[in-house]
């Protein structure tokens, strides 16, 4: 740890323990999803099950719930349930990421773990920063004891990637396959195409440029967080799509992220199959997934959206901003990804009903809820509290949200020709929505005045849980 990287802990610590007190007396603090102590949260980075610990990290500005300079924050946890907040382990202290240490990936070896990032510098003057004046380095932090660092260092300047490119490249994912590691890295042309780079390493730290993933015909301008894993024997191609236009009741949002199906190999002939939405809610990009110490593969993305013109109250108000969606569990089906919340969260559940419905039924809600619906009708109406709307009929799944509790966001469509059931969870300030067992997915945050009801309106059964809170230990507290 050099001076400035002390000074710089030291700085965060003090802003930390200054506004928790504020941040911790905000009733929408959410009650089983990871959060920013204090500040803003953005992209998960660094996921990774590494000496007895599941490891987010995530990108954090400490100083600014609005967003300011990126530091990489931390959250460990023996279950998923449990969770602790560690010291900042990257900051922007190093002449290749003084504006910021954005998104990346950790690699786990049995020595250490290796965490791959973006550091990124935009020099003074007048430039685009699109094909000009913007510093994009692929580096490396490596930490023995998955807290603190030991070394750090630059792998990959822009002068090492492909000439076609701009100045954005960025988000490295770095796994180990057939004795030899790979790195996808997202990329923008100069012609403003997004496409994924495809690194491969014998050693960790020289890598070497083998393929380039992009489609027939382009799709984006920019390919944000790539991710590339096999779930089921099934090869995927993640990542987030800037500059895709709105099409019906596709990309609903500013960006999408989303995946293909990757057949063939993807270190020389491949094809991609047809792209498929991740998440068709307001808030989700930028996932990321990792293998569970049990084999599941397991993905976190933001519930957030860069650029869009909703807003959140809790920045400007309590000083925080943004937080994580549960872990979900993937599979394929055969034809797409299913996602749904992670099995440990049913630990949380508490005071259990079985509620029936022919017409219209109000129930009482709790602050958190998992509410599972067997839709046995065309339609189905949901209402919770003065918040959200939720109606199904004629293959369209609506997702309502009244002008106080969006803050900006308004309605959001998942096409389903049948829905055989439902599952909300309900946090204090989030809502997350699994369609038929998981085929499709809807994240969003709302700031309700009450959502303590929920009236059901069709015909059906739910399953209805009160959540208890996760358990979260502040390094401030």
């Amino acid at each position: 740890m050099n001076a400035l990287n002390r000074d710089l802990n030291r700085l965060v610590r003090h802003f930390e323990q200054e506004d928790r007190a504020k941040v911790a007396a905000d009733p929408r603090r959410l009650r089983f999803h990871l959060m920013p102590p204090v500040g803003w949260m953005n992209d998960p980075n660094g996921l990774c099950w590494y000496n007895g610990n599941y490891h987010v990290f995530y990108q954090y500005s400490p100083f600014n719930a609005n967003r300011g300079v990126i530091f990489w924050g931390h959250w460990t946890s023996p279950d998923l349930l449990h969770w602790t907040q560690q010291p900042v382990p990257l900051c922007p202290d190093q002449p290749w990421n003084l504006h910021g240490v954005y998104s990346g990936s950790a690699l786990v070896e049995e020595d250490a773990l290796y965490l791959y990032y973006t550091g990124s510098v935009k020099f003074a003057g007048e430039y685009d920063f699109i094909n000009n004046g913007r510093g994009s380095s692929t580096a490396l932090a490596i930490t023995r004891d998955g807290i603190h660092v030991d070394s750090n260092q630059v792998l990959l300047e822009n002068k090492d990637y492909p000439a076609d490119l701009s100045c954005h490249v960025r988000d490295p994912k770095v796994w180990k396959q057939d004795g030899r590691y790979y790195m996808v890295l997202g990329a923008r042309t100069k012609d403003s195409v997004g496409e994924v780079l495809v690194y491969e390493s014998e050693d960790k730290l020289h890598w070497k440029h083998i393929n380039t993933l992009k489609t027939p015909e382009p799709f984006g301008y920019m390919w944000e967080c790539p991710d590339l894993f096999c779930v089921d024997g099934q090869y995927i191609l993640s990542m987030s799509p800037q500059g895709v236009s709105r099409q019906g009741n596709h990309f609903q949002n500013v960006y999408s992220c989303g995946y293909f199906p990757l057949n063939g190999d993807f270190r020389g002939a491949y094809t991609l199959g047809d792209y498929t939405e991740a998440d068709v809610g307001f808030d989700y990009y930028a996932p990321q997934t990792f293998e569970a110490p049990d084999g599941r593969r397991i993905v976190i993305g933001w519930m957030g959206m860069p650029d869009a013109e909703y807003t959140n109250p809790t920045a400007n108000e309590s000083g925080w901003q943004h937080a994580m969606s549960v872990p979900r569990e993937l599979h394929w089906n055969g034809e797409r990804i299913t996602a749904v919340p992670v099995r440990e969260l049913e630990q949380l559940h508490t005071n259990h009903r079985t509620v029936a419905f022919n017409g219209t039924t109000r129930e009482t809600l709790a602050e958190g809820a998992d509410i599972q619906i067997t839709n046995d009708s065309l339609h189905l109406h949901v209402m919770l509290g003065d918040g959200a709307v939720i109606e199904y009929g004629d293959g369209l799944l609506t997702l309502t949200l009244t002008e106080a509790s969006g803050c900006g966001r308004t309605q959001r469509v998942a096409e389903t020709e049948q829905l055989r059931n439902l599952r909300i969870l309900k946090d204090t300030s989030s809502l997350e929505l699994f369609l038929n067992d998981g085929e499709q997915v809807m994240s969003t945050r709302f700031y309700p005045q009450r959502a303590d009801t929920l009236l059901l309106g069709g015909q059906g059964k739910a399953e209805i849980y009160d959540m208890k809170a996760m358990e979260f230990t502040y390094l401030a507290e």
